[in-house]
């Protein structure tokens, strides 16, 4: 699932073009935590929509059941308290 279209209870709004994009899709997929990845980069209203939904300007979006974590600095703060270990359990039982 990680990159693909499917099921995850961990969403990821990117643009091809970002770095930090890239290095939270790295984190998540090397904790083993299924994500859905969603490609703002090519509408401005998809990306205008992401913004209104959660107030956060920048990409990568990264919401878990509809709430947002944050960007790549809060996705990194939460591996670093084991914050990723719980998702990664949880996301595994909902989509086995």
């Amino acid at each position: 699932m990680n990159g693909k279209s499917g099921f995850g209870e961990v969403e990821i709004y990117t643009t091809p073009w970002c770095g930090y994009c890239y290095a939270a899709k790295r984190l998540l997929t090397k904790r083993g935590v299924p994500f859905r990845e969603i490609d703002v980069g090519q509408s401005r209203a998809a990306r205008a929509d992401i913004v209104a939904k959660t107030g956060w300007p920048t990409v990568p979006v990264i919401l878990y059941r509809g709430e947002l974590i944050g960007g790549y600095d809060e996705l990194a703060a939460l591996d670093r308290a084991k914050g990723l270990d719980h998702l990664r359990s949880v996301t595994n039982i909902a989509t086995n």
